[in-house]
């Protein structure tokens, strides 16, 4: 079926829906990765964001249940130049094709991947329609022009929870309550950790539990009176999408437990981070969103290839308790910082990877100690 991708600049791309008819409309960004579409799909930080992907065939391997990175899909669409609609391998349970349609989600493909791509690499990931009534170009353009724009969207209650959970196996399972009404903590693990989550991606979780972090989730805005009376070692900020700058009440809340307790974050929780501590935060020109970035370690030099997918930065200039501890090798865009005094560190990239590589999942034996210590690291 004929469809149409219409940017807010008025270019167009002709191409076929392969997920049948319909309309959507987001971000037009693009991911350098080879493989990981299922992970990307279900990432929470994508909430809102249409995908192109850089590779040409997508879609060979299929899908299977046990490498998704939360409940459901959250990209607005996949944008693609082929993709496979029979997939070859024994863990696949569906097709991309059959995947989307289930989920409601469109897939565009017979585009021009690379012309996309470098259009947005020269001015900037922007808004875009995709949509199967092409009879009137300008209109879709009109209809791209009009979506809200990514700076200023606080889009983490899109994705975050709405009450307490556990961590299981399984995936996460609401938390029961004490008499008190504050959630209980799940039996075992050296340490207990809040995880606020902003949009979490599973894998963050699956790799506290393996390093024996008892983990109950929250909202966004839980309580930081609450988080005194649950008396855990730390408190983790997950990853998520849209502008940090936006989530004013999160960024106070943050404020407060920082003088409290251990902290570390990912992704949009660095950010949070940076931003409860002084810093600022500006949306990169069309981001960082792949398996490939090069990040340097600036304490010891060493240089690891990491997973990363933000569309903003933090910027800590001039804030003399804060150390920059990793740079991105591509733009020298701040990639992690530590407090020089108080227990708190976080980092930019994607140490879980899922998809990726795992060359920085130190950060987790890293988080680990400095709950154990109660001191920097």
């Amino acid at each position: 079926m004929k469809a149409l991708l219409a940017l807010e600049d008025g270019t167009l791309f002709p191409g076929t829906s392969f997920t049948g008819p319909g309309e959507t409309g987001g971000e037009v960004i693009f991911n350098t990765g080879m493989t990981g579409y299922q992970e990307i799909l279900t990432d929470p930080s994508y909430f809102g964001q249409m995908v192109c992907m850089t590779y040409p065939h997508i879609g060979n391997y299929g899908i299977n249940p046990e490498d998704v990175e939360s409940g459901r899909i959250h990209c607005a669409a996949l944008i693609v130049r082929e993709c496979c609609p029979v997939p070859s391998n024994w863990r696949a349970t569906e097709s991309l094709p059959q995947y989307l349609s289930r989920h409601g989600v469109m897939g565009l493909e017979g585009i021009d991947t690379r012309a996309l791509t470098r259009h947005l690499r020269i001015h900037g990931a922007m808004r875009g329609i995709i949509s199967t009534a092409v009879d009137d170009p300008a209109a879709l353009v009109a209809k791209a022009r009009s979506l809200p724009s990514m700076e200023g969207a606080g889009l983490a209650d899109h994705v975050a929870p709405k009450a307490p959970y556990h961590w299981t196996p399984q995936g996460p399972v609401p938390a029961p309550q004490s008499q008190d009404g504050l959630p209980c903590w799940p039996e075992g693990g050296r340490f207990r950790v809040v995880v606020y989550d902003y949009g979490v991606k599973w894998n963050i979780l699956r790799l506290m539990a393996a390093h024996g972090i008892a983990i109950i989730g929250v909202p966004p805005r839980f309580p930081a009176e609450a988080v005194r009376r649950l008396s855990p070692h730390g408190v983790f900020l997950s990853n998520g999408p849209g502008d940090p700058a936006a989530l004013t009440q999160e960024i106070a809340i943050i404020r407060q437990l920082c003088d409290e307790f251990p902290v570390a974050g990912i992704c949009l929780g660095h950010q949070l981070l940076g931003l409860a501590l002084g810093g600022r935060s500006f949306k990169l020109k069309f981001g960082h969103h792949g398996v490939n970035h090069p990040v340097q370690n600036l304490a010891t030099g060493k240089i690891d290839i990491s997973s990363q997918n933000h569309g903003f930065c933090v910027d800590i200039s001039g804030l003399d308790d804060l150390e920059k501890t990793h740079i991105n090798l591509n733009d020298k865009t701040l990639e992690g910082f530590r407090h020089r005094k108080k227990p708190i560190f976080c980092v930019q990239h994607h140490p879980e990877a899922g998809p990726g590589p795992h060359d920085c999942q130190a950060f987790f034996p890293r988080f680990a100690r400095m709950l154990e210590t109660g001191a920097p690291v």
